[in-house]
């Protein structure tokens, strides 16, 4: 924290579906003194897309979707995008959840920090106008190419496969059954305000002692049609809830309901490695929504996410049931490859071996 400059931070180590340890540091809001506490209330970022994952699987077990289903059945609209390979009729519902589709990576590339911008794209209507002015940058399938955009398509095919808005199904077939009371997208509800933490950003600024200055995020952000790559907020005992799930601990008739054990197992095999680019290791693929990672005859699943200041990560052991969470408030633009951050990845990942 030190040497990044994070404001607040927060973190739980979980074993057997119970938070074995937890540390809370820092201020949740620096300028009014509230310090970071097990209500703190983070933002998680790119962390959300596993429940996009999550979601498009409750589909494929229940016989709506085919993981090989070619999207453009039911999304005409990406045959806009410029395909110098010819592919965009291959791209399948494997694709998008795996990043293998060669869509590009940011959803919004046009904005110059104007107060009057929206923090992402508001609509549909705005993500298919820009279309054809972008391209796939591979051929579908070829390899691992991290891609916001794609899992606003898949939340596209949720939708249409359900009829519900994509932040209503979620609630309804993911945080009630889950338990997650907490969990919410878009503005905070009013008995949680309290709780709501502040995101920071470490920017340049020469008027500045040292050349630095602390800019505050705010409490909200809404992160509109882009809300299914990252819209998730919650205290970090929520995602230790999660991972409870997740690591098959946390059994009820609503949570065994929620998807098979079967089929978590096939989105937690690698179907790409993640050679290169966002969150490259050489021992870590994609699986259906999920990062892996091989050590030896150990797998690491999880993910990661970094949104609005917020910089988090989550990792768990399926066969240990250990699992780290770490969420922190504040992202150092002056050092984007933070010492801080790298170490506490680093360690969170040794906490499982």
């Amino acid at each position: 924290m030190e040497a990044d400059g994070i404001v607040g931070a927060s973190a739980v180590a979980v074993h057997r579906g119970q938070v074995v340890a937890r540390v809370a540091v820092g201020y949740q809001d620096r300028d009014a003194r509230v310090p970071v506490d097990t209500n703190t209330l983070f933002h998680w970022g790119s962390i959300t897309k596993t429940l996009t994952a999550v979601a498009v699987m409750q589909q494929v077990q229940r016989g709506r979707l085919s993981l090989d289903h070619p999207v453009v059945r039911d999304l005409p609209e990406l045959r806009r995008i410029h395909d110098p390979f010819g592919g965009v009729e291959r791209i399948t519902v494997r694709m998008l959840l795996s990043h293998s589709a060669g869509f590009r990576n940011g959803t919004w590339p046009y904005a110059q920090g104007a107060p009057w911008e929206p923090f992402e794209p508001t609509t549909w209507e705005q993500l298919v106008a820009m279309m054809p002015y972008q391209q796939l940058l591979f051929p579908p399938g070829e390899r691992y190419g991290y891609s916001n955009p794609a899992y606003v398509y898949l939340a596209r095919l949720v939708e249409q496969r359900t009829g519900d808005p994509w932040d209503s199904y979620i609630h309804k077939n993911l945080f009630t059954p889950l338990g997650l009371t907490r969990s919410y997208f878009r503005g905070t509800p009013v008995h949680l305000v309290k709780h709501r933490g502040y995101g920071y950003t470490v920017v340049r600024d020469s008027t500045a002692p040292g050349g630095t200055r602390l800019a505050a995020t705010g409490p909200d952000f809404d992160p509109g049609i882009t809300t299914p790559n990252g819209g998730w907020n919650a205290p970090v005992g929520e995602l230790a809830r999660y991972v409870a799930w997740l690591t098959g601990v946390l059994r009820t008739e609503a949570t065994d309901a929620v998807l098979s054990r079967e089929a978590l197992e096939l989105m937690w095999r690698p179907v790409v490695p993640m050679a290169e680019g966002y969150e490259a290791s050489p021992d870590q693929g994609i699986g259906l929504g999920f990062f892996v990672r091989q050590r030896g005859a150990q797998r690491i699943v999880g993910h990661t996410g970094f949104q609005g200041g917020y910089r988090s990560f989550f990792y768990f052991d399926p066969e240990s049931t250990r699992g780290i969470v770490v969420a922190f408030n504040t992202t150092n633009e002056v050092r984007p490859d933070t010492a801080g951050y790298a170490r506490v990845h680093a360690l969170g990942l040794g906490l499982l071996k």
